[in-house]
């Protein structure tokens, strides 16, 4: 029997870097899509809608690739294959569906084509994202989860902060922002197209470079951790232990998912309102200058929460408590959430961005460490991660249903959509609490 070896900083680095150009095109998606589709003419009531189909996507995809990966083996490899089929249906998508105003439909077909892009491109984006948790869980040693995840959570990071300031970055170098009703600009459009080169590129990198472990090998070391768990608890404990923690983290993940889908669906109408001077009850305000000007500067702003979230994330693996450093991040991000309402200066805005991104730093890393130490062993860590993303999913299907309805009953104004955010990630807080994690 043998025990996974520990691997050097690159290695580590290597096995998540494909992650980076992924996350460009997750990215370019949470900013753009509530963009997008007013932009074609949605109500502001009705976005929140929208976003229901991304995490349903997800709900499906991402244990379905667990699943089947954990019985794949190819040359390749059992979870590379699902990656990159996942990233070359990304790639396509992203082409497609910033075009979505162009192809002469009614406002019903263009809202349906759209609708259908993003299904596809939520899907692929899954699919090609889920393979990167579970290469960490197969082949980092339990010492080096947590330095793993956390330089997946930088490469996260990194990725985020390039899609985000893609459609300003191509506004100031001369691109149209603006366009006729209807039309997504020419900013957006080439957004989409740039990042779909990167994360193909990026997803050849990590194909090139990683080599997953063998089935035997793999087997070798199920075998071994399994009979380091035999020396401490029964196999009985340790199963009731890993579902406990699976819960107890996904609890936490509720409310602090539902807090960041009402980022993303209303941060564009929020500062365009209180920063940029937009009426939102005008006919056709997401054609003004005023608004498409805001949408860049979401991009900008959602860079910083990136650019807070890869310094944070440096600091996380240095917290001897792994409860106490997701505590306090999700306390700092609702901090964050609960200033932007109240700030009416479009660069004093990054104060409040930048500490968000320390709420998402430990989203991105603290759950899968807790839950994977709680599943070393088990021969169906991709199984398991799949279904975890469930807890990831769930709590967004379920606030964009009820968002028309929150919005509603918080006076209709989308900025105050921030403050129910930042209730939900301090309540977020408090639950990390009751984890019963391996210690």
């Amino acid at each position: 029997m043998k025990t996974k070896p520990d691997l050097s900083f690159w290695k580590l680095w290597n096995l998540s870097f494909g992650f980076f150009g992924v996350q460009i095109a997750y990215a370019l998606q949470s900013a753009n899509i509530s963009r997008i589709f007013s932009t074609l003419g949605a109500d502001p009531h009705d976005l929140s809608y929208f976003w229901i189909l991304p995490p349903l996507m997800g709900m499906v995809v991402q244990p379905l690739v667990g699943l089947f990966s954990d019985k794949t083996w190819t040359r390749f490899g059992r979870r590379i294959p699902y990656l990159f089929a996942g990233a070359a249906v990304a790639v396509l998508v992203m082409i497609l569906l910033p075009n979505a105003g162009n192809l002469e439909f009614t406002f019903i077909s263009a809202m349906t084509f759209g609708l259908l892009a993003l299904m596809f491109l939520d899907t692929s984006i899954n699919m090609a994202m889920q393979p990167f948790k579970m290469m960490v869980g197969d082949m980092v040693n339990e010492k080096q989860k947590a330095k793993a995840y956390s330089i997946q959570s930088f490469l996260c990071n990194a990725g985020s902060l390039v899609g985000y300031v893609f459609p300003y970055l191509f506004t100031a170098v001369g691109i149209a922002s603006v366009a006729a009703p209807g039309i997504i600009p020419d900013s957006v459009k080439w957004s989409f197209y740039i990042g779909a080169a990167i994360l193909i590129l990026c997803v050849v990198y990590t194909t090139i470079k990683v080599k997953e472990y063998t089935p035997a090998e793999m087997a070798e070391f199920q075998q071994q951790a399994q009979s380091e768990q035999k020396t401490t608890e029964t196999n009985s404990g340790s199963k009731n232990r890993a579902l406990w923690v699976f819960l107890q983290v996904g609890l936490v993940q509720f409310f602090c998912w539902a807090a960041f889908l009402y980022m993303w669906t209303y941060t564009n109408g929020s500062i365009a309102e209180t920063a940029f001077g937009v009426d939102m009850s005008a006919d056709n305000y997401a054609a003004t200058f005023e608004y498409q000007k805001a949408g860049d500067w979401v991009g900008i702003l959602f860079m910083i929460q990136a650019i807070g979230s890869m310094l944070w994330a440096t600091m996380l693996p240095r917290f001897k408590n792994i409860k106490v450093a997701y505590a306090l991040s999700l306390v700092v991000g609702g901090v964050g959430f609960a200033m932007v309402p109240y700030v009416t200066d479009q660069y004093l805005l990054f104060l409040p961005f930048f500490l968000i991104g320390f709420a998402w730093a430990a989203m991105l890393s603290m759950p899968f460490t807790l839950v994977t130490n709680a599943l070393e062993g088990s021969k169906y860590m991709g199984t398991f991660l799949g279904l975890f993303n469930c807890t990831i999913c769930i709590p967004q299907i379920v606030a964009a249903a009820l968002g028309g309805v929150v919005l509603s009953m918080v006076g209709s104004h989308q900025y105050s959509m921030m403050t129910v955010a930042a209730v939900l990630l301090v309540v977020g807080s408090a639950c990390v609490f009751i984890i019963r994690d391996k210690k």
